[in-house]
């Protein structure tokens, strides 16, 4: 049996690079920078926290105030009386953000499966964009600084934001099937961490000249985005003429299918056809499946709550790091901001390494439990980090590399597959909308997380902090470890047939 079955691998495994066109490659560009400019936007935000905060408080509780703007014009445009304050403010607004994010998620999932999904992708880039040029440029150069509306156009943020993460999920689901699904989806979901490193990038080099600028460059670059992506991207391989996915992959043995161990029965064969979300049949056009549907999926759930707790640390990290290293080791914002950035690449290559090993495997869990065991050690260590920047980047790598790398794989590849399995294919559009569900239960977590972190922070100190990143990491373990145990038993069940064919 396991003979067999190894050979059936190399087809899929070359049908990977065979069934790759230009096509393919423009795709994969498009929805990757789609979604980095978006990232890049609001890395914007958590890059200038200080300087936002030391804008928001008065000269009297503030030495650098004067220097930065007349005295006059500093005490009209003070919004708190302490530096406290504006940094619970700051907080509060993360939380508001992902709180509408989340809610926008669920709904963008369902939109998104059924309108185009181009569409929906650049309308939600270009609008953005002229709400974060609202929020930090326009307030700031007609001197109007008002909480209540810098919140209303945080909520409007966080809607608009949603409708990126499920529609460049089922387009990349519509042109790569499952063949090295892990590897594909590990690198590509890199986007996010490019997005942190080029909204740093642009944030420190305009920072200088005022907050203000910094969000003027990257709303720019995002509507920019947006328009390129109107007219560039393609949804659906069958907008060019091109088969829809599963005709090469119906040979491929049970074996092959990374999501079976997750959604399928043992005793069930498996015939994966990764239909596309866009496509149309001639005889019967797939209807979108339902919300509560989705929901019921195998394994959506234990994914949905384990992201929750996952995307909470990693969102801290995102929202916090720069003013973390500002505020507890005394250095420059501008130069927090780039050591940042040691955080994101050790994502990058966590969740292409991570998605091969699961290729190869064959196996999610197993993978993901591995490195969050580890992502333990490496909170430990870092929140012990000395105030020596060589250090603090390696130390920020690695723990980019287990925490980052996981939480791509889960909102990504596992989404994909989740969206993918035996109970919808062929009758039911499903994969924007359980990506919608992942993410947005993980939005959730990340919501409430950001303003327990100030909350933390404040009264207890930073240490406390990690001390909550390791608890939040560890209930991600617990979450999935039902789908981790079933894994590692196929795993060996699958190694004594071997055994035995041998």
């Amino acid at each position: 049996m396991a003979g067999p079955g190894s050979f059936r691998r190399q087809p899929a495994n070359r049908g990977l690079v065979s069934n790759c066109t230009h096509h393919h490659i423009v795709v994969f560009l498009l929805t990757f920078f789609s979604y980095s400019l978006l990232h890049a936007s609001r890395k914007t935000f958590s890059n200038v926290k200080v300087s936002i905060s030391n804008q928001w408080t008065p000269s009297c509780r503030n030495s650098t105030a004067p220097e930065l703007r007349p005295y006059e014009l500093w005490n009209s445009s003070h919004l708190f009386p302490h530096a406290e304050e504006a940094t619970l403010f700051l907080g509060t607004l993360d939380t508001i953000f992902l709180f509408s994010y989340a809610v926008g998620l669920f709904v963008s999932g369902i939109v998104g499966d059924r309108l185009n999904l181009r569409w929906v992708l650049s309308f939600g880039m270009c609008s953005s964009a002229l709400v974060e040029f609202s929020f930090g440029t326009l307030t700031e150069w007609l001197h109007f600084y008002n909480k209540w509306f810098y919140c209303c156009l945080w909520v409007v943020n966080g809607l608009l934001q949603s409708t990126g993460w499920p529609c460049v999920v089922a387009v990349m689901g519509n042109w790569f099937g499952k063949a090295g699904r892990g590897f594909v989806f590990g690198l590509w979901s890199a986007c996010a961490s490019v997005g942190n490193i080029l909204g740093a990038f642009l944030a420190s080099c305009v920072l200088k000249y005022g907050y203000e600028y910094a969000f003027l460059v990257t709303a720019s670059v995002q509507f920019a985005g947006g328009v390129i992506v109107f007219f560039g991207l393609l949804t659906s391989p069958k907008e060019v003429g091109l088969p829809e996915l599963g005709a090469d992959e119906d040979e491929v043995s049970v074996e092959e299918d990374a999501n079976r161990p997750l959604m399928g029965n043992d005793d069930v064969d498996d015939d994966d056809r990764n239909y596309s979300i866009q496509a149309t049949d001639n005889d019967n056009q797939p209807k979108a499946i339902g919300f509560f549907q989705a929901c019921c999926l195998p394994g959506v759930v234990l994914y949905s709550l384990a992201y929750a707790c996952l995307k909470l640390v990693n969102y801290s990290f995102f929202f916090w790091l720069p003013f973390y290293l500002s505020n507890n080791f005394g250095w420059k914002e501008a130069e927090a901001d780039q050591l940042s950035i040691w955080y994101d690449v050790g994502g990058i290559i966590g969740g292409t390494i991570q998605g091969l090993i699961s290729d190869v495997l064959q196996k999610r869990a197993p993978v993901l439990a591995v490195s969050l065991l580890f992502a333990v050690g490496s909170l430990f260590g870092y929140s012990r980090s000395p105030n020596s920047k060589p250090i603090n980047a390696v130390i920020m790598a690695i723990t980019g590399f287990f925490i980052g790398g996981p939480s791509n794989m889960i909102s990504s590849a596992i989404s994909a597959d989740l969206g993918r399995q035996d109970l919808v294919k062929g009758s039911s559009e499903a994969l924007a909308t359980v990506t919608g569900i992942v993410d947005g239960t993980g939005s959730i977590g990340a919501a409430v997380g950001q303003y327990l972190v100030s909350l933390i922070q404040e009264n207890l100190g930073w240490m406390w902090v990690f001390y909550f990143f390791i608890l939040m990491t560890s209930s991600t373990i617990l979450f999935i470890s039902p789908l981790i145990v079933r894994e590692i038993r196929l795993l060996l069940h699958e190694r004594r047939l071997r055994m035995l064919a041998e």
